[in-house]
């Protein structure tokens, strides 16, 4: 008897020295594959219809959902990202001549004496703008060429990104029946964790940061219909704003309108200030309750906070997984619950 418990807790050491080990040789593909479980669930309808129009071939079903991704969804974010990455090489050019840097703080400073003189208390709070502006030059100058490297191992992540999703495509079901087995709830319980899990993964990318990305889009349509410079990489920082509550998409039309006014150009500065209030301003109260109806209700704020923390904490991939992951805290929080209340705590 003594000797088949020292079997059983020398077998939980190796399974556990085992475990750390493969660990440490997936992690640096760990984001890559969280991406991919997140792109399984997002198609995962789109899969399943493919699959009964192929009658049932999973790997047929797999390659052409595959494919649908790559052509409809990643192509046209592959020349996106170019095209940002065009702009703001151009904006940094622009912003690294001395006679730009000169125009630009003079249009800052005379903004900020506009608001001075209309805000008499405002003057009490004074701010060295050259010196925080210069600085800012100076970051952008260093940090700049670092932006835009390492191309070889975003292509090495994204290829190993597109296996991974097709497999979990063809053999996504074996896995989940894996984790239900090994877990030592209920597999009811199970099968609601995986569930939670979808629908954290569906209420939080197809609610709020998909009407973030049309937002951005609008924006981008309104830069570039009123004539404002690189519509595109604005659009992009739009999508970000627009995750800010009660702020959103006005950090961008706002500086917009202004540099429309300031270039002369009331007529245009006016009209885009329609546009970002009605038409971009709209999506909230018109797409937002048709998305955010569905699935785990998360505070905006926590979303704002989560996007931010995690491209912090995570790099480019965390605008993803740090919303992912405090949605799924949330559910295990609600499945949490309702375990104690079965249990009668």
């Amino acid at each position: 008897m003594l000797n088949e418990k020292f079997q059983v807790y020398f077998l939980l050491v190796c399974i556990l020295a085992i475990g750390i080990l493969t660990f440490l040789i997936f992690r640096p593909f760990l984001y890559t594959l969280v991406f991919a479980a997140v792109f399984m669930v997002l198609f995962q309808p789109l899969q399943v219809r493919i699959s009964a129009l192929v009658k049932g071939r999973e790997g047929v079903a797999s390659f052409l959902t595959l494919l649908i991704i790559v052509v409809f969804v990643f192509t046209p974010f592959i020349f996106l990202g170019l095209q940002i990455s065009q702009e703001a090489r151009q904006l940094y050019l622009v912003l690294a001549e001395k006679n730009s840097q000169d125009a630009f703080l003079d249009v800052v400073r005379n903004i900020l004496n506009y608001f001075q003189s209309i805000m008499p208390f405002s003057s009490a709070f004074t701010l060295d703008t050259d010196l925080y502006l210069k600085k800012g030059f100076s970051w952008l100058a260093q940090n700049f060429g670092s932006i835009f490297s390492s191309i070889a191992s975003i292509l090495i992540d994204f290829l190993i990104f597109l296996v991974a999703l097709f497999f979990l495509f063809r053999d996504g079901y074996k896995l989940k029946r894996l984790l239900v087995k090994l877990s030592p709830l209920d597999d009811k319980d199970d099968n609601l964790i995986l569930s939670k899990l979808e629908m954290a993964v569906n209420s939080v990318i197809k609610g709020r940061l998909l009407i973030a990305i049309v937002q951005g889009i609008l924006i981008a349509v309104g830069f570039f219909v009123f004539g404002i410079p690189n519509p595109v990489l604005w659009g992009s920082v739009a999508v970000l704003t627009a995750l800010i509550p009660g702020v959103g998409t006005s950090l961008v039309t706002i500086p917009g309108i202004i540099f429309l006014f300031l270039s002369n150009h009331p007529i245009s500065a006016l009209g885009f200030a329609f546009w970002g209030i009605v038409i971009v301003g709209l999506i909230d109260n018109v797409i937002g309750p048709k998305f955010m109806s569905r699935g785990i209700q998360i505070h905006p704020f926590l979303i704002f906070l989560s996007v931010l923390g995690g491209i912090i904490f995570f790099g480019p991939v965390g605008f993803l997984l740090g919303p992912l992951i405090v949605s799924t805290l949330f559910a295990l929080l609600d499945i949490y619950f309702s375990l104690l209340k079965k249990v009668g705590v």
